[in-house]
C-alpha cells in the first residue's frame, strides 16, 4: 500500500497559505464557556503539547471533556482534561507525557489562579485600600489602572504622608504644588 502523503493530485507537495491572519484572535469576554475553557489547567504534558493545548485555548479551539474518558493504560474511566490519553496516576508512574505518551521533560502546569484565589486577592486589596487615606487610596487606584504597579506593590498600611510618594503625574507633567512666588 502507498504511504499517504499531503499533497496534490500531481504528486506537488502544498504551499505556504494564500493569506496569513493579520491581527490576533480575541475572546468574547462575556461568555461563560470561555471563562471556563481559560480556567482549565494545563499541566502533566512535554512542552510540544503543552504549546498545542495553550493553542487551542488561545483561538477558542479547545473543547473541554464532557465525561471522564478511558485511560489507554488502566483502562478505566480516570481521563478528565480535554486531550490527554493516559490519566494523571499512570503519567506520573509512568514519567511520560498524557497526551503523546513521549518520555520527555514534562513542563510544569499553566494553572491559571482560581476563582476562589481571584476572590481572596481581591478581599486582601480592598482591606490594604481601606486602611489607607483618601488620597492614597485614589492615587493607588489610578496606578493599578494605568498597569503601573499590580495589586502586590501596594503596601499594607500607609499611616504616615513621609512614607508616601505623591508624584501621580503624567508623563511630560510636573506637579510644582510646594512652591509659592511672593511677587507682588
Amino acid at each position: 500500500m502507498p504511504e499517504k502523503t499531503s499533497s496534490r493530485g500531481s504528486g506537488a507537495k502544498k504551499g505556504a497559505p494564500k493569506y496569513q491572519n493579520k491581527f490576533a484572535y480575541t475572546h468574547n469576554r462575556g461568555s461563560k464557556t470561555t471563562k471556563k475553557i481559560l480556567a482549565a489547567p494545563v499541566d502533566g504534558l512535554c512542552k510540544r503539547c503543552t504549546d498545542q493545548v495553550m493553542w487551542r485555548k488561545q483561538y477558542r479551539k479547545y473543547k473541554p471533556l464532557t465525561t471522564p474518558k478511558k485511560c489507554v493504560a488502566c483502562e478505566q474511566k480516570k481521563v478528565t482534561k480535554a486531550y490527554h490519553v493516559l490519566c494523571d496516576g499512570c503519567a506520573n508512574e509512568k514519567g511520560v507525557c498524557a497526551k503523546c505518551m513521549d518520555a520527555e521533560e514534562i513542563v510544569e502546569g499553566h494553572n491559571p489562579k482560581t476563582s476562589q484565589q481571584r476572590v481572596k486577592e481581591q478581599q486582601e486589596l480592598e482591606q490594604k485600600l481601606a486602611n489607607m487615606r483618601e488620597r492614597q487610596r485614589r492615587s493607588y487606584l489610578r496606578k493599578l489602572r494605568r498597569g503601573d504597579i499590580v495589586a502586590a506593590d501596594v503596601p499594607d498600611v500607609c499611616n504616615s504622608d513621609d512614607e508616601f510618594e505623591y508624584t501621580d503625574s503624567e508623563e511630560g507633567e510636573d506637579d510644582e504644588e510646594g512652591e509659592d512666588s511672593d511677587e507682588e
